[in-house]
């Protein structure tokens, strides 16, 4: 018998921001706004990052005294103001933890936002999971309204 294994999971998060579409986008869309909220932080910018259907985005961060992640992506559609699909691989010092599918869309009501992710992910080795995963993106989603609440 195999020591690998693979986890299905699916998780939604949807949270409503008192911006505009337009604002709550570019802090996905500009590389220098994603930055700043996303966990890289002004010492650790993203090694590569064209947010454009068929580019890519890859980062790296290091947890205090925990391990190194890699956040490599490929986004397969985007449509300014309305969604963004993409996957993406995770490894934890250097092993492949999960491979995911995910979908950001975006809803105007009034002058807030709406937005909902979806992700579907494959879980490797029982290195992750669906409720860390979750977690984390909550987490992201989270510091994403503080940040956009405190912008001028």
């Amino acid at each position: 018998m195999s020591d690998h294994s693979v986890a299905h999971g699916t998780f939604v998060v949807e949270r409503t921001y008192n911006h505009p579409v337009a604002k709550v986008w570019a802090a996905w869309a500009d590389s220098e706004l994603k930055r700043q909220w996303f966990g890289g932080g002004a010492d650790n910018p993203p090694k590569v990052f064209e947010f454009r259907s068929g580019g890519r985005e890859s980062s790296e961060g290091t947890i205090p005294n925990g391990p190194t992640f890699n956040f490599d992506v490929v986004y397969q559609d985007i449509v300014p103001n309305s969604r963004i699909l993409y996957n993406y691989d995770m490894h934890m010092d250097g092993k492949k933890i999960s491979v995911s599918l995910a979908a950001v869309e975006f809803w105007p009501e009034g002058r807030q936002t709406r937005l909902k992710l979806t992700e579907y992910g494959l879980f490797l080795d029982g290195l992750d999971n669906v409720a860390q995963r979750k977690e984390g993106t909550i987490g992201l989603i989270d510091q994403l309204g503080r940040f956009l609440d405190g912008q001028q």
